[in-house]
């Protein structure tokens, strides 16, 4: 691969070169990266550019507090350990019928916008739907006093996002502020968690396309692998327990395979943003709607009896 760094107190600035024409990027679409495929793995604090010199990546090694870590991964480990068959293509499935994917341990809380399939079941035995295409998430509605143990370290997160990538921060922050559907008064809707599961190469569609991606990670046990990769410039990070990643999530992105040391290891990953769906149905209505809307999908969404 072709690429310049220099060296700035403790931070390397790289400026890189594709490896891959768009085209041939497009054609790995979907597919799962093999470490060939990767030239250059960065372990240090780090800024990348591309080519035409804008940022793809930030990276900052050591900077999420231990207490919060620990009080996320407490409250959200069993939860974040359930599969689901509904990532699709992120999988390396290529079917259009969700209960045919490979079930992984992947999840979502916060706020979404569309339906789940049991939501969509119960609003057809009702005949009633609610106006507004956007819920709460299982993990808020469920586990309350659970969900509200792990905002910390997303605000923490918050704060380092706006910090770190001050412009791209303001304007999702500009957003975010429209809606009251999103987690505590940080720019985020929402939070994804991966346990353990290697992503295949794809672009994060439903992000805020003005936004910057927030990936932290959790790591019990010892593994190898899982680094996240940028494969059109064969550049990959390695990412650990207390680092955040900023990254370009609208570039194509995989993880590379994750080899566990022990049965037990764990691989966590928490990916932060602002769901532009949700944001663009809800910006400008206020909270007394957001919190009749809420009530009312979760009493739509009792199975019927």
């Amino acid at each position: 691969m072709s690429y310049t760094k220099e060296t700035r107190g403790t931070m390397t600035v790289y400026r890189v070169q594709p490896i891959l024409t768009d085209a041939q990027a497009d054609k790995i679409a979907n597919t799962r990266l093999k470490s060939s495929q990767i030239k250059l793995i960065i372990d240090d604090d780090a800024d990348v550019y591309d080519e035409s010199g804008a940022l793809l990546l930030k990276f900052r090694k050591n900077v999420l507090s231990s207490p919060k870590i620990n009080a996320f991964y407490d409250n959200v480990e069993k939860f974040a350990k359930h599969t689901t068959s509904n990532r699709g293509s992120a999988t390396g499935s290529a079917k259009k019928n969700v209960w045919s994917n490979p079930k992984v341990m992947t999840n979502i809380f916060g706020y979404f916008d569309k339906w789940s399939p049991s939501q969509k079941y119960n609003f057809t035995q009702r005949n009633k739907k609610p106006s507004v295409e956007v819920r709460e998430c299982r993990f808020n509605v469920d586990y309350p006093e659970e969900y509200k143990r792990t905002i910390p370290l997303i605000e923490q997160i918050d704060h380092l996002y706006k910090k770190y990538t001050p412009t791209f921060y303001a304007k999702q922050h500009n957003k975010a502020k429209q809606t009251f559907f999103k987690i505590g008064s940080t720019s985020f809707t929402t939070v994804t968690t991966n346990v353990n599961y290697q992503t295949t190469v794809h672009k994060d569609a439903g992000d805020d396309i003005e936004g910057f991606g927030n990936l932290a990670v959790i790591q019990k046990g010892e593994y190898t692998g899982g680094e996240t990769c940028f494969p059109k410039y064969g550049i990959g990070v390695n990412v650990r327990t207390g680092d955040l990643l900023l990254m370009n999530v609208h570039e194509w992105h995989a993880n590379l395979p994750i080899h566990l040391k022990t049965p037990d290891a764990i691989r966590l990953s928490i990916v932060c943003y602002l769901r532009k769906g949700v944001w663009d149905k809800t910006k400008h209505l206020p909270k007394s709607f957001m919190m009749k809307h809420n009530k009312t999908v979760k009493n739509l969404s009792r199975r019927k009896h």
